[in-house]
This record gives structure tokens, C-alpha cells and sequence, in this order.
């Protein structure tokens, strides 16, 4: 094993996209029944895709939910509020063992620079870093996997992956990549140690 590669979001850094409307909404309830009206994950990933926001918006019928939408760009950073601290110790280890680290988010084109403004160690850590909105290709398309590869000069047995999602673990592990289901810093320390990583 060569390479580790980390999914970023719920992994790296805490998201939540109820806190881009908590001030204008007044209560994290009506952040949740927004999101839920102009179902924010399936819109929230076709941006992931490479479809800006304000093409999307479009599809809202209702103005001032289709402004609160395209409002999501400007409160982005509100969504990304601290770092999950034991995976980035947990990625330090793993470099001090010599090994590679690189990224594969799904993260929009327009909300990643945001995202590495809040966070400027995201734009350092990794020796590649595959964003699907820059790319248009999500997780778990064979094809995001195989860039990783290609970028980074590595096979894909070269390289273990750890995603939150199982969908994306899946992915992973049907392109020929060892693979691990993110749930907390304590049980990745697990598998890797398990794998001779740590």
C-alpha cells in the first residue's frame, strides 16, 4: 500500500448546510424545512456535478426560496465549521509512515475555493487533490477513481480509500481500491493499524 486517499466532507471537515440559513431563517427548523422543500441534497449534488447554482435555482418555483438557494455561495463558509481534528492527526501519522495522501471530494466548483478559504489546509494536504464539481464526475463513478490514479501515478491497488458514504466505499473498492467506511477517527485508527498502516 502506497497511497492513502480521504474523502474530505464529514470526514476532514465537519458539514452542515442547515448553518448557511440559520441567520436569515431564525431557527435551525426552518433551515431543515427549507432544505427539505427544494430537496437541498439532490440539487446540492448536481452542483457537486459541475451544474452551478444559479442554473439550478431556476427550477425554483418559489422566488424567495430560489434567492435563499442561490444565497447558499455567499454563506458557504458557514457550513464548513471546524475540522474533525483526530482524522487530520490520524493523516499526519499515516504521512510520517511515508505514505502518499490524496483526495477525491465531491464538492462543488463554485463552493470548494470557500471551503479551502475556511480551511487553508485543505489546499496543502494533499499531494492530489480530485474535486468532482471541477472534474463534472461524481463518487462513486469508476471514472473519478481511475483520475485519482492516473494524477497521482499510482494502480489501484496502491491505494486504500475512506469515505463516510458506503455508496462511495462501494465505488472505491469496485475499482480495484482497498476501502473504509469512515464513522469516527477511533474505528479508522482501527482499520488502518489492522492493515499495518499505523
Amino acid at each position: 500500500m502506497k497511497a492513502v486517499v480521504f474523502d474530505i466532507g464529514q470526514v476532514l471537515v465537519r458539514w452542515d448546510p442547515h448553518l448557511a440559513y440559520l441567520d436569515a431563517l431564525g431557527s435551525r427548523e426552518a433551515a431543515a424545512a427549507f432544505l427539505e422543500r427544494v430537496d437541498f441534497p439532490a440539487r446540492n449534488l448536481r452542483a457537486d456535478g459541475g451544474e452551478t447554482f444559479t442554473d439550478i435555482a431556476t427550477e425554483i418555483d418559489d422566488p424567495e426560496d430560489a434567492a435563499l438557494f442561490t444565497a447558499y455561495l455567499d454563506r458557504y463558509h458557514l457550513t464548513v465549521p471546524e475540522k474533525i481534528e483526530g482524522t487530520w492527526a490520524l493523516m499526519e501519522r499515516l504521512r510520517g509512515r511515508g505514505l502518499e495522501i490524496h483526495a477525491i471530494t465531491n464538492w462543488s466548483a463554485e463552493t470548494w475555493p470557500a471551503g479551502v478559504a475556511a480551511h487553508p489546509e485543505l489546499g496543502r494536504a494533499f499531494g492530489v487533490t480530485v474535486v468532482s464539481g471541477q472534474e463534472k464526475m461524481l463518487k462513486p463513478d469508476p471514472r473519478i477513481f481511475a483520475l485519482l490514479c492516473e494524477r497521482a501515478g499510482l494502480l489501484p491497488q496502491d491505494c486504500v480509500f475512506v469515505d463516510d458514504s458506503l455508496k462511495n466505499v462501494a465505488g472505491a473498492l469496485g475499482s480495484g481500491m482497498d476501502a473504509i467506511h469512515f464513522t469516527s477517527p477511533e474505528a479508522l485508527e482501527q482499520a488502518l493499524t489492522e492493515r499495518g498502516l499505523l
